[in-house]
């Protein structure tokens, strides 16, 4: 789909998606309706480059599968993201669990007729199927499902096939993960720089080399933040913390890093669990996070 928008018009189109039912803890559902009463949104909410979209919500359980309203629910999303696209807005996810994933980069690739790079910043790895998995929770599933293998009712929502690039996807600072996970990615060819690496080589040697694989995509790239990626000392409301993790600063350099290149089609900000917040601290940071990305809606 030809986007007929100028560059000057864009706008950021925050996009909400209220899932929990992709992870054990459901808290996360409550994620971007907390995040759009908190004093942090309300800080921004008259910039001229922002604007808030819709917030999808899973349907109602009665009678269905847990895949089957995520299935729904990242149908939706898929939806509202080729809106924004077309009228010329940069989307903006906010979650949610991380199954969400599914959603928003089907709905980019549709838009942009081919899978895309994607950078994903994250504590996990999120690639189990249903044959590996430990938990049977879908948010551990969704880079699987981007990338072609999962159950049919995730797979094929933008494209046939993958929604993403694997030559052209990094996962950068995973430090929980599962050997079958490590096993599906190198099979697939998808980077992983664990959170070991990032310690001997440095957090900037690291993100250069992700954004370098990423930036390569012709079709250009995402960003999906898990806030889990951040140690839960300094960013305390997320759906699955995990120790140590990176400081907020590197993360915010990381997005403003990549806001000003001209590849970047998409950012998510998911597991934000306001239930574990502490006093407004993980809101702020994804305040944070949306003004770094604002070079991508200005430049």
């Amino acid at each position: 789909m030809k986007q007929m928008h100028s560059k000057h018009n864009i706008r950021i189109r925050i996009l909400g998606a209220a899932s929990g039912i992709g992870a054990k803890d459901h808290a996360c559902e409550d994620g971007p309706v907390a995040f759009h009463h908190s004093q942090s949104w309300h800080e921004l909410e008259h910039h001229p480059r922002i604007d808030w979209g819709r917030i999808v919500f899973a349907p109602q359980g009665e009678g269905k599968s847990t895949i089957g309203r995520i299935a729904e629910l990242c149908r939706d999303l898929a939806d509202e993201v080729v809106l924004a696209m077309q009228a010329g807005a940069f989307p903006l996810i906010i979650g949610g669990d991380h199954s969400i994933a599914i959603g928003t980069w089907s709905g980019v690739s549709r838009i942009l007729g081919q899978p895309c790079g994607l950078l994903w910043i994250d504590a996990h790895l999120d690639s189990h199927t249903h044959e590996t998995t430990y938990s049977g929770a879908i948010h551990g599933m969704p880079l699987a499902c981007l990338l072609g293998r999962g159950d049919k009712r995730l797979l094929n929502i933008g494209l046939l096939g993958a929604q993403i690039s694997a030559a052209h996807t990094v996962v950068l600072g995973p430090r929980s993960y599962e050997q079958e996970e490590i096993a599906f990615l190198q099979q697939f060819g998808v980077r992983i720089i664990d959170s070991e690496e990032i310690a001997r080589r440095g957090f900037v040697a690291c993100l250069d080399e992700a954004i370098t694989i990423v930036a390569k995509s012709a079709s250009g790239f995402g960003v999906s933040l898990d806030l889990d990626a951040v140690d839960p000392a300094l960013a305390p409301g997320v759906g699955s913390p995990e120790p140590v993790g990176l400081v907020p600063q590197d993360v915010l350099d990381a997005l403003l890093r990549v806001a000003g290149l001209s590849g970047l089609k998409a950012l998510e900000i998911v597991e934000y669990n306001p239930v574990r917040d502490r006093y407004g601290i993980t809101a702020r940071l994804i305040s944070d996070l949306i003004e770094q990305i604002l070079p991508a809606a200005t430049a």
